[in-house]
This record gives structure tokens, C-alpha cells and sequence, in this order.
């Protein structure tokens, strides 16, 4: 067991941000990778031109790397957003502008994981109505997903980073899977388990992976504190990853890790080069 035996994919939203956007897939391949997972890469733009998405295709195929994952619209990311579904008006019109959008993007990629953020709390606007709405563009999503041969991915973040988002537990999370999976009887909503998070809320990540292994269809990591790579905080994630092989789970690792002050491609030292390929 150990690192050796997992899927690792890289982040190019978090790492090697010191590029441009098409030259990252490359730097991915280079350092040793196969896959790679996004955030939505148009932070302004749910509806981008083609020309750029063909450009990122291009240059994620000519790298010879994997998309395995890839976030639907979510507004300012990084920045003051945490997504758009559960935002009234503007930004749940630009969540569903960008449905088809993403999905047809991941389906040209052979990409079968859409990661849904559910967004902030908006001061004025009733807790109810926000989760009425959210739920409305879940099934939308789910939908979309199906479409392609995609799982809907529903991430917890945590509470002190993100303290407007309702969303920061992994029971809350698993709660807004088994709705969604309820709503349309589609039975593709997954819980994105993102240890980092978790362990910011202090819940007890061998018993959320006890739990709610069966349901993830995505897992993602950073050590803590720091948000740095493994071994730079006090998280026990190669015993923790072990557990999850135990569990059943087979998916994704994302390394959504920041790198600090030096290069993305000197940060990867944990990780023996032989496991670093897609498998």
C-alpha cells in the first residue's frame, strides 16, 4: 500500500499556476503526470469562444495527459466566490448558460467527473429560497452529466475559509447528493471528498471515510495546516489514502495543493516518479 497504489492527478488550477493556462497540461507531463483536473478556467466567461476551449483541448491532447475532472462555472474562483448554483439571478444564469458548455467540453476529453459548487450565503436573501434554487440547478446538472456519461460531484469545503457557504461538513454534502440522486433518479451525484477541508472543519476523516467512501466519486488533497503538499503539515494522508483503497475506492486523487514560493515541479518530491503516471 502507500502512495504507489493510487491515481494521482494534478490540479492545474492550484499548481503550476506560474504558467499560462495552455502551457500547464505540458509542465503536468513533463513532472511525470497522465491526468489533470480543472477548475472552471474562465473565471469571467461561462460561455467562453470556441476558439479557447479548442485551444485548451488542443493543448491537454497534445500533452498527452487525461482530463479526469473539471468544475462547472462557479464565479470568482479563486477569489471571494465558493460557486454560482445557489446565487439568485446573474450568477445562477451564468451556472446554467454554462451547463452544456462544460459537459460537452469534458465529453471531448473523455472527462467523466463535474464538480458543482453550491456557493455562498447572500445577505437579504432567505436560506430557503437559496437551497430551492440550488437544488433546481443540481438536477440540471445532473442531468447535464448523465448526458456526457458524467458523475455530479458535490464538494464540502470548510468553514473557516469559507464561512458564507453552507456546505462545509461531509454529512451536509452527502445530504445534497442523496437529494440530488432522489430529484432525478439518475443516481449520478457523488460526494467529492476533499481531506484538506474536512480536516479544516475538524471532522474525523477515518470516520468519514468509514462512512461515505461508498458514495465519493472523487477524492482531492493538501496536507494541514498550510494547504501545502503532503508532509508539510501533521495530516496522516498516506495512511489515509490506504484507507480509502480499503474501502473500495478505485477513483482519483487530486493534488490540489499549493506549492508555496518555489516552482510547482520542485513540490512534487513526495511522490515517487513511478507512481506519478495515469493508471
Amino acid at each position: 500500500m502507500g502512495y504507489s497504489d493510487q491515481r494521482f492527478n494534478v490540479n492545474l488550477s492550484i499548481l503550476f499556476t506560474e504558467l499560462p493556462l495552455l502551457e500547464r497540461p505540458a509542465a503536468a507531463a513533463k513532472a511525470g503526470f497522465g491526468a489533470v483536473e480543472l477548475w472552471w478556467p474562465w473565471v469571467d466567461a461561462p460561455t467562453p469562444e470556441q476558439s479557447e476551449l479548442d485551444a485548451l483541448k488542443k493543448a491537454i491532447e497534445d500533452a498527452g495527459v487525461r482530463l479526469v475532472g473539471l468544475n462547472f462555472y462557479a464565479g470568482q474562483l479563486p477569489g471571494p466566490d465558493r460557486g454560482a448554483l445557489s446565487v439568485p439571478g446573474e450568477e445562477s444564469e451564468k451556472f446554467r448558460a454554462n451547463l452544456a458548455v462544460a459537459a460537452d467540453f469534458a465529453e471531448s476529453l473523455g472527462c467523466t467527473a463535474l464538480n458543482a459548487l453550491y456557493g455562498n450565503r447572500v445577505e437579504g436573501v432567505d436560506p430557503a429560497v437559496q437551497d430551492e434554487l440550488a437544488l433546481e440547478n443540481l438536477v440540471l446538472a445532473a442531468r447535464e452529466a448523465d448526458r456526457v456519461g458524467a458523475v455530479l460531484l458535490i464538494e464540502a469545503l470548510n468553514a473557516p475559509e469559507s464561512p458564507k457557504c453552507p456546505i462545509v461538513s461531509a454529512p451536509k454534502a452527502i445530504e445534497i447528493v442523496d437529494k440530488v440522486n432522489a430529484a432525478t433518479g439518475l443516481g449520478n451525484a457523488k460526494f467529492l471528498m476533499d481531506l484538506y477541508h474536512l480536516s479544516m472543519n475538524g471532522e474525523d476523516l477515518p470516520s468519514v471515510i468509514e462512512r461515505y467512501a461508498a458514495k465519493t466519486g472523487h477524492v482531492q488533497i493538501a496536507d494541514n495546516p498550510g494547504r501545502g503538499a503532503p508532509g508539510t503539515g501533521s495530516l496522516p494522508l498516506e495512511a489515509l489514502l490506504d484507507q480509502l483503497r480499503d474501502a473500495g475506492y478505485e477513483g482519483w486523487v487530486g493534488l490540489e495543493y499549493k506549492a508555496g514560493d518555489r516552482p510547482s515541479e520542485e513540490s512534487f518530491g513526495w511522490l515517487p516518479a513511478e507512481a506519478r503516471a495515469a493508471r
